[in-house]
């Protein structure tokens, strides 16, 4: 089902359309959903805890960071207000947080404090950034924030984090 954010011209329009096409009208939604973006209410917002990862140890090894191990479930709090975000996580005694806008280059934080520009890209319902050390992405699967974390090279690392919503 489309879910909207506001009323107007273009929105009754579909809805007319849906409306008379009963049988077809998830397929008429779906064909639409690109052109209607801002009328969908945003998926990443909200709150989450981690649920399961993979190869946590080897990514924080392959990035040099392997003092910065925990054993803390980490808490990932995410604002959308359409392409723009605060993203933060966050354990006892440490909170990591960048703003971004999706389609633009733009000044984030590394895990240990240390500025880089990038540009932050969607693709499809996927967010992409290159990190200096590894490439991110992170989607909503089954109502579950599902990032991954991959350092390049021959022996490079996956790292996959699995966050429920709480």
């Amino acid at each position: 089902m489309c879910e909207r954010k506001g009323r107007g011209r273009v929105w009754q329009r579909l809805k007319k359309n849906i409306s008379a096409a009963g049988h077809s009208s998830i397929f008429i939604c779906l064909r639409l959903l690109p052109y209607f973006s801002s009328f969908i209410i945003m998926a990443f917002n909200g709150k989450y805890e981690l649920e399961s990862q993979k190869n946590y140890e080897e990514f924080l090894e392959a990035i040099g960071l392997l003092d910065a191990k925990t054993d803390h479930k980490v808490i990932t709090e995410v604002v959308q207000d359409g392409d723009n975000f605060t993203w933060t996580q966050s354990i006892p005694n440490w909170t990591w947080s960048n703003k971004f806008t999706v389609g633009q280059e733009c000044e984030l934080k590394t895990m240990t404090g240390s500025k880089f520009t990038a540009p932050v890209t969607m693709e499809g319902s996927k967010i992409s950034i290159q990190f200096p050390q590894y490439h991110f992405t992170a989607e909503i699967i089954d109502d579950k924030l599902v990032m991954n974390c991959i350092t390049p090279g021959e022996k490079g690392v996956t790292f996959n984090r699995v966050n429920k919503r709480i």
